[in-house]
């Protein structure tokens, strides 16, 4: 399977996708890390995928999302953004409601 269509179908078959580097147990960056804090602060069950683990996706995801760093944060398929987006939705109350809207879908 071509690595674009294998993100698409990571992206489409999981409401709530974090592409990170590290697991949300074991971050690799601060960037990681907050974002997957502030998931779990709002009870968001979701699925990471580890880039660091998987260079063919390190690479190419940037250029399905146009989204050149990580993480990434996908919502219903959507791009969300990265952690400086996630963390003001979250602090705004609004990431609360994606959550909980992906939770319906």
């Amino acid at each position: 399977m071509d690595i674009l269509d294998r993100i698409k179908q990571t992206v489409d078959g999981q409401p709530i996708v974090l592409f990170m580097k590290g697991t949300p147990q074991f971050p690799m960056c601060g960037f990681s890390s907050r974002t997957a804090q502030v998931l779990q602060a709002v009870g968001a069950q979701y699925h990471s995928v580890n880039v660091l683990e998987d260079p063919e996706v390190r690479a190419n995801l940037p250029r399905l999302s146009n989204w050149p760093t990580f993480p990434q944060l996908f919502i219903n398929g959507e791009l969300i953004g990265g952690c400086d987006i996630t963390v003001e939705l979250y602090e705004k109350g609004e990431l609360q409601q994606l959550v909980a809207e992906a939770g319906r879908a």
